[in-house]
């Protein structure tokens, strides 16, 4: 099976009724960062191509009184550039940042990310730490999906032939409620997170841990969240203890995670070095 057509749509109506007259036979491209590299290698099995990548429907932040919503087809640069996610929720606007180079961030998109089922996409983590829903269309109906439940392996994601990602939403966080990010990638530039961490946090006047959600790329065939991890973190005092008995835990989830693999004993100790900076960024700018 070789490409044989290109729809460049211009409204998500139009792109789902294309995709419910090929099922199978289509794909959707977003910014097309990874997939232009597999159609040119050939290794694209579908005879139909959906280009998405000037429907303005799908490019928003928005935020009402309780959510955040990002639009699929928004670029890296846009959500590491917004305002609103700048000062609310930085860790997500330092993932996007830390995306390839600047010509990457400006075509690849968080819808893109997140279909895409790698486990080493970078704006994953921070979103499945601040619990983040996927609104899914097809052409007669909608779904909404948890992230952590959207990954069914490697490059695989709950997401039918004749359905499109329209956008992931997540709460606002409170003014007592931080989230932060930290990834080790190969290189300096353009770097594939070789391992990543993004952390939710709320902290009470004491300095108690009221909440924490945890988010994890490259260390298995998926992004994580880190259920066990969170359980033996929540109602301590976040102080040099809280650290010390968050990385010995994490190191050990790593190491039996990975058991076998050569990258294990790489990735258990790293993993302690990427939590503390995500926990400081995480926590840094705490008045």
């Amino acid at each position: 099976m070789e490409l044989k057509e290109v729809y460049k749509v211009s409204r998500v109506n139009e792109a789902l009724e294309i995709l419910e007259t090929y099922k199978e036979n289509a794909k959707v491209l977003a910014g097309g960062t990874d997939l232009v590299i597999e159609i040119k290698e050939r290794k694209l099995k579908k005879e139909v191509l959906v280009d998405l990548s000037s429907v303005e429907e799908l490019k928003f932040i928005r935020e009402d009184s309780e959510f955040i919503e990002i639009g699929a087809g928004t670029t890296f640069t846009e959500i590491s550039n917004n305002e609103i996610l700048i000062q609310k929720v930085k860790g997500l606007s330092h993932a996007a940042k830390s995306v390839g180079s600047p010509q990457i961030r400006n075509r690849g998109t968080v819808g893109g990310n997140i279909c895409n089922g790698s486990p080493a996409a970078d704006t994953v983590p921070p979103l499945l730490a601040l619990g983040a829903t996927c609104l899914i269309k097809s052409k007669n109906s909608y779904r909404e999906v948890n992230l952590r439940d959207i990954y069914l392996g490697k490059g695989q994601v709950d997401l039918k032939d004749n359905e499109i990602l329209y956008s992931v939403k997540f709460k606002t966080p409170l003014s007592n409620q931080y989230v932060g990010f930290s990834k080790l990638g190969l290189r300096n530039a353009l770097a594939i997170a070789r391992i990543s961490c993004a952390i939710f946090i709320e902290v009470d006047e004491d300095d108690y841990c009221k909440d924490i959600r945890i988010g994890s790329g490259a260390i298995s065939t998926t992004p994580n969240r880190e259920f066990e991890l969170e359980k033996v973190l929540i109602g301590r005092k976040v102080d040099e203890s809280f650290m010390e008995k968050a990385c010995s835990f994490f190191e050990i989830i790593v190491k039996e995670r990975l058991k076998g693999r050569s990258s294990m004993e790489f990735k258990k100790e790293a993993i302690k070095g990427i939590f503390k900076e995500a926990l400081n960024n995480a926590l840094k700018d705490r008045k």
